[in-house]
Order: C-alpha cells, then sequence, then structure tokens
C-alpha cells in the first residue's frame, strides 16, 4: 500500500529545511494573514475569531486521519483535535494566553507530526500548517503583550 511504503521510507536529504521552504513560506503567508482575519470578522470579539481558527485547524487532521484509514490514527486525531477544541473554547472567555499557547502547542503537534510521519501522505502540511501556528501565536503573544483587549 503506498501510505504505508510512504510512512516507512527512511527520511532521504529531500526532507532536509530546503526541501521545506515552500510550505514553510507560504505558511508565515498565511499567519499573517490569518492574525488579521479579526478585522474581517469584525462582529465577533478577536478571542472569538482565534479560537474558532484554533479549532479549525485541530479538525482537519481529523480528514487526513480518516484518509490514513488506521482506525487509532482517527482514534488519536479524534482526542487531540477534542483538546485544542477545549482550550479554544475556554481561551473565548478565559485568558487570552491560552490561544496562544493552544495555537503554539498546535504547531509543535505539527512538527512532530512530521517528524514521525504519523499520519501518512501528509509531507508538506505539517510544516505548512506548523508556520501558521507559530506566527500567529507569536503575534497574538505580541498583541496580548501591547495590552490589548481580545475579549470585547
Amino acid at each position: 500500500m503506498a501510505a504505508d511504503a510512504e510512512r516507512q521510507a527512511p527520511r532521504r536529504a529531500g526532507d532536509s529545511l530546503r526541501a521545506l521552504c515552500v510550505p514553510l513560506l507560504w505558511g508565515a503567508v498565511v499567519g499573517i494573514v490569518q492574525s488579521a482575519s479579526p478585522f474581517a470578522l469584525w462582529w465577533l470579539t478577536p478571542a472569538t475569531v482565534y479560537a474558532l481558527g484554533l479549532a479549525f485547524i485541530a479538525a482537519i487532521y481529523i480528514g487526513f486521519s480518516v484518509s490514513d484509514g488506521r482506525a487509532h490514527v482517527i482514534a488519536v486525531e479524534c482526542v487531540v483535535a477534542g483538546v485544542f477544541v477545549v482550550i479554544a473554547a475556554v481561551g473565548v472567555t478565559g485568558s487570552a494566553w491560552l490561544l496562544v499557547a493552544g495555537l503554539a502547542g498546535h504547531g509543535v503537534k505539527d512538527w512532530v507530526q512530521h517528524r514521525t510521519g504519523y499520519v501518512a501522505n501528509m509531507r508538506w502540511w505539517p510544516p505548512f500548517c506548523a508556520a501558521v501556528d507559530f506566527v500567529v501565536s507569536g503575534l497574538l503573544a505580541v498583541v496580548i503583550l501591547t495590552g490589548a483587549n481580545l475579549h470585547g
């Protein structure tokens, strides 16, 4: 099966940082745009917009796990997505630092997922998503440190 072959294939020189430049660059661009997303959804509080983004990106991995087809991968990704959804929900009314932690935590999960190949056939997505997560969490941390109120 192609998914098994890719998952079991040893890492090659093509997996170097040079091979990741395109997904990392586009992830940074999308992260900057996503950081400004509360301006497009002006009727929602910024905390709500960032929480929706965190829940959405966490749920994407459920689709990837279904594509992978292994039941234990689907189960793990559903549980992990659920954890990020809870963090996002609490971040809507709780400390905005939870949203920063959730986004950064999701970036770490992306990077680990890329290195381990846990979900098959996802070479470019985890580095792209990690870049988005790290850019948004970093910019959000700066906004919080400037004293901005994300809850209304």
